[in-house]
Protein backbone atom coordinates (compact mmCIF):
# COMPACT_ATOMS: atom_id res chain seq x y z
CA UNK A 1 0.00 0.00 0.00
CA UNK A 2 1.12 3.81 -0.79
CA UNK A 3 1.30 6.01 2.13
CA UNK A 4 -1.75 7.82 2.40
CA UNK A 5 -2.24 11.17 4.01
CA UNK A 6 -5.64 12.46 5.44
CA UNK A 7 -7.50 13.83 8.67
CA UNK A 8 -8.00 12.38 11.70
CA UNK A 9 -10.70 13.93 13.29
CA UNK A 10 -11.25 13.27 17.42
CA UNK A 11 -14.92 13.78 19.42
CA UNK A 12 -15.16 13.73 22.87
CA UNK A 13 -17.42 10.29 22.73
CA UNK A 14 -19.70 10.63 19.23
CA UNK A 15 -17.20 9.48 16.95
CA UNK A 16 -19.62 6.48 16.17
CA UNK A 17 -22.70 8.75 15.76
CA UNK A 18 -20.55 11.39 13.61
CA UNK A 19 -18.65 8.97 11.10
CA UNK A 20 -21.80 7.05 10.26
CA UNK A 21 -23.39 10.37 9.51
CA UNK A 22 -20.20 11.14 7.50
CA UNK A 23 -21.04 7.43 5.48
CA UNK A 24 -24.49 8.47 4.70
CA UNK A 25 -23.14 12.09 3.19
CA UNK A 26 -20.18 10.37 1.07
CA UNK A 27 -20.85 6.77 1.14
CA UNK A 28 -18.11 3.97 1.24
CA UNK A 29 -17.18 1.73 3.70
CA UNK A 30 -17.21 2.37 7.68
CA UNK A 31 -14.65 0.18 9.78
CA UNK A 32 -15.31 1.06 13.69
CA UNK A 33 -13.04 -0.51 16.29
CA UNK A 34 -13.46 -0.13 20.10
CA UNK A 35 -11.39 0.37 22.59
CA UNK A 36 -12.75 -2.65 24.30
CA UNK A 37 -11.86 -4.85 21.28
CA UNK A 38 -8.39 -3.67 21.39
CA UNK A 39 -7.75 -5.15 25.00
CA UNK A 40 -8.62 -1.95 26.55
CA UNK A 41 -11.63 -2.81 28.69
CA UNK A 42 -10.68 -1.15 31.31
CA UNK A 43 -11.32 2.23 30.21
CA UNK A 44 -14.36 4.39 31.88
CA UNK A 45 -15.67 3.56 27.98
CA UNK A 46 -14.67 0.52 26.68
CA UNK A 47 -17.30 0.39 23.98
CA UNK A 48 -15.92 3.88 22.12
CA UNK A 49 -14.28 4.26 19.28
CA UNK A 50 -10.40 4.03 19.40
CA UNK A 51 -10.09 4.54 15.17
CA UNK A 52 -12.69 5.03 12.90
CA UNK A 53 -12.11 5.12 9.12
CA UNK A 54 -14.83 5.61 6.15
CA UNK A 55 -13.28 4.69 2.79
CA UNK A 56 -15.24 6.45 -0.12
CA UNK A 57 -16.03 5.08 -4.06
CA UNK A 58 -14.81 8.56 -4.66
CA UNK A 59 -11.38 8.15 -3.35
CA UNK A 60 -11.67 9.71 0.26
CA UNK A 61 -10.65 8.88 3.58
CA UNK A 62 -11.32 9.98 6.96
CA UNK A 63 -10.48 8.69 10.26
CA UNK A 64 -11.83 9.48 13.56
CA UNK A 65 -11.88 8.12 17.36
CA UNK A 66 -13.23 9.18 20.71
CA UNK A 67 -11.11 11.47 22.96
CA UNK A 68 -9.91 9.74 26.30
CA UNK A 69 -11.46 11.57 29.04
CA UNK A 70 -8.26 12.67 30.83
CA UNK A 71 -7.24 14.21 27.21
CA UNK A 72 -8.26 17.92 26.52
CA UNK A 73 -10.49 17.74 23.72
CA UNK A 74 -11.32 21.54 22.15
CA UNK A 75 -12.46 22.85 18.90
CA UNK A 76 -8.76 23.76 17.02
CA UNK A 77 -6.87 20.70 18.61
CA UNK A 78 -9.38 18.09 17.39
CA UNK A 79 -8.02 17.64 13.73
CA UNK A 80 -4.65 15.99 13.27
CA UNK A 81 -3.03 14.83 9.57
CA UNK A 82 -2.54 11.40 9.15
CA UNK A 83 0.82 9.86 7.40
CA UNK A 84 -0.28 6.04 7.04
CA UNK A 85 0.98 2.92 5.26
CA UNK A 86 3.60 0.02 4.57
CA UNK A 87 6.62 2.00 3.53
CA UNK A 88 8.42 2.15 6.93
CA UNK A 89 11.45 3.89 5.69
CA UNK A 90 9.45 7.13 3.80
CA UNK A 91 7.07 6.77 7.12
CA UNK A 92 9.82 6.73 9.27
CA UNK A 93 11.76 9.24 7.67
CA UNK A 94 8.40 11.97 7.41
CA UNK A 95 8.51 11.07 10.95
CA UNK A 96 12.22 12.09 12.20
CA UNK A 97 11.53 15.58 9.62
CA UNK A 98 8.54 16.04 11.34
CA UNK A 99 9.50 15.41 14.77
CA UNK A 100 12.50 17.97 14.55
CA UNK A 101 12.27 21.14 16.28
CA UNK A 102 8.52 19.39 17.55
CA UNK A 103 7.05 17.77 20.52
CA UNK A 104 6.77 14.11 20.45
CA UNK A 105 3.58 13.41 22.57
CA UNK A 106 3.45 9.73 21.90
CA UNK A 107 6.75 8.05 20.55
CA UNK A 108 6.99 5.91 17.28
CA UNK A 109 7.14 2.59 18.68
CA UNK A 110 4.81 -0.82 17.97
CA UNK A 111 1.13 -0.59 19.52
CA UNK A 112 -1.50 -2.89 20.86
CA UNK A 113 -2.64 -3.34 17.91
CA UNK A 114 0.42 -4.69 16.49
CA UNK A 115 1.77 -1.67 14.38
CA UNK A 116 4.11 1.23 14.56
CA UNK A 117 2.03 4.67 15.89
CA UNK A 118 3.74 8.09 16.63
CA UNK A 119 1.96 11.13 17.09
CA UNK A 120 4.00 14.85 17.28
CA UNK A 121 3.37 18.32 16.94
CA UNK A 122 5.53 20.07 14.77
CA UNK A 123 7.10 23.45 14.79
CA UNK A 124 4.36 25.10 13.45
CA UNK A 125 2.03 23.87 15.54
CA UNK A 126 0.31 21.17 13.67
CA UNK A 127 -0.70 17.95 15.13
CA UNK A 128 0.56 14.65 13.05
CA UNK A 129 -0.02 10.63 13.79
CA UNK A 130 2.06 8.00 11.67
CA UNK A 131 1.02 4.87 11.32
CA UNK A 132 3.42 2.19 9.80
CA UNK A 133 1.72 -0.77 8.60
CA UNK A 134 3.04 -4.20 10.10
CA UNK A 135 2.65 -7.22 7.86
Amino acid sequence: MASRLNPYINFAGTARQAMEFYREVLGGNLTLNTFGEAGMSDLPNPDQIMHAQLETDAGFTLMAADTPPEWELKPGNNISVSLSGDDAADLKRYWEKLSDGGTVTVPLEKQVWGDEFGMVIDKFGIAWMVNITQG
